[in-house]
């Protein structure tokens, strides 16, 4: 029985006999030669088909199109003038599924790739950024397992809002209406502490924002975590480990897929070997003042044009803290300095990249917290199971979100985080 390798593989092995599979990726030739780019899920290669091996079979392998799936075999030379540097001269092959005429070609447009996204993720393109998907997925499982943290799982379906009313995603729940999507897992987690104490999860969450920018998805999935005991800079300290941690396995194990997609891999470096910037709310005014001449009002929150004007002042990501408390959450720790700012933290990619971590220390007055949710508009009884947790032994404890396509977008230099996700949900698309 044929054995069929990887084309890395047989590059690798870079001369002798070898078989392989995958799909055409391009095709081209005359009546002697045929010339296929074959792709799989590790590369591409050139394969020749001489028609003088093949009278009989001249007229199926000139016929094929692109997108046909095929088993080869045949020699693996090195060859300078070839795509990626090898060359398999065909002995033998078999058509697996034929292809009708590939709709995609060059210079569609970005409305169209998006009706065809099913067969957009075949493009190199794609394939580079999926590879680097999945690396950023496993490192964030291995930072936080090898930190001493639990996975832990909370309901995607809520009846509580955390990050805002206006953005929720109601659903019939067998004839209830105050069902929601989760924004997050936060007010299901914060329970978890008291038996786990440290604990994270990667889950899909969703926003109902009313956004069509190149930074915002309605459905994305979130990386978060909670602590009990940390401080407001110990849980900081996680969010910069964490990242630093991502970006050096990418950097390890993509620096192919990162040079495909126009990343300089040493361009993420200085995030690896560097300690972040980090500033005040109040510090990062004064620095929008003074280097970007652009004015902020105090009580403000950043904007996405004031976030790319501070970050591309640097080339590591910069975490601005104490936030005014109007403009955060209601669950945030007042600063016992300065009740007017929270112990919240926003963390900035470089390159005008913008917020990808945000976080905060808990408040762990329950008094403070029912005001918080009244002036919210909130009905402290939907709150109870909430609420508990500062009745019952509560302890000092932190926690962050990280939006995975986000630091996606960043790693791969992206316009666009619509690219970051194979089935990208939005305002105006929820489909294919």
């Amino acid at each position: 029985m044929t054995q069929y390798i990887s084309i890395q593989k047989a590059m690798d092995k870079g001369s002798g006999k070898v078989s392989i599979r995958g799909w055409v990726h391009r095709e081209r030739g005359s009546n002697k030669l045929k010339f296929i780019t074959l792709r799989d899920s590790s590369n591409v290669i050139q394969c020749i088909f001489e028609r003088q091996n093949f009278e009989k079979l001249w007229g199926d392998i000139d016929h094929l199109q692109v997108e046909s799936s095929i088993m080869l075999t045949g020699e693996i030379k090195k060859e300078k003038r070839a795509p990626t540097g090898y060359e398999l001269h065909v002995t033998d092959f078999q058509i697996v599924g034929k292809s009708d005429k590939f709709p995609i070609s060059k210079d569609q447009s970005v409305e169209f790739l998006a009706d065809n996204r099913h067969l957009w993720l075949r493009s190199l393109k794609m394939i580079a950024i999926l590879k680097i998907r999945s690396t950023v997925f496993g490192a964030i499982d291995e930072y936080f397992k090898k930190e001493g943290f639990y996975e832990y799982h909370s309901p995607i379906f809520q009846a509580v809002q955390c990050e805002g009313g206006a953005d929720l995603f109601s659903v019939d729940y067998f004839g209830k209406k105050d069902v929601f999507l989760g924004q997050t897992w936060q007010l299901y987690a914060e329970p978890a502490i008291f038996g786990l104490e440290k604990i994270y999860t990667i889950s899909p969450s969703f926003r109902a924002e009313k956004s069509k920018t190149s930074r915002h998805l309605t459905e994305y999935w979130h990386a978060e975590m909670e602590i009990a005991w940390a401080t407001f800079d110990e849980m900081i300290n996680y969010g910069e480990g964490l990242l630093k941690h991502i970006i050096k396995k990418v950097v390890e194990s993509n620096t192919k897929e990162l040079e495909s997609l126009g990343r300089d891999p040493k361009e993420l470096e200085p995030t690896i070997k560097k300690p972040f910037i980090r500033m005040t709310y109040d510090d990062a005014l004064k620095i929008l003042k003074d280097k970007c001449k652009m004015t902020v009002q105090w009580g403000k929150d950043l904007r996405t044009v004031e976030e790319e004007k501070l970050t591309k002042l640097y080339n590591v990501p910069v975490i601005v803290t104490h936030y005014p408390k109007e403009v955060k959450a209601f669950y945030m720790t007042e600063d016992p300095d300065n009740s007017k700012v929270v112990w919240g933290c926003d963390f900035l990619a470089p390159e005008g990249h913008g917020e990808i971590i945000g976080g905060s220390h808990r408040e762990p007055d329950i008094d403070k917290i029912k005001k918080r949710l009244r002036d919210d508009g909130e009905k402290l009884e939907e709150y109870e199971f909430y609420l508990d947790t500062r009745k019952y032994g509560s302890v000092p404890h932190a926690g962050f979100g990280l939006g995975v396509e986000r630091v996606i977008k960043w790693i791969c230099k992206l316009d666009n985080i619509k690219d970051t996700i194979p089935f990208p949900r939005t305002m105006e698309r929820y489909k294919p």
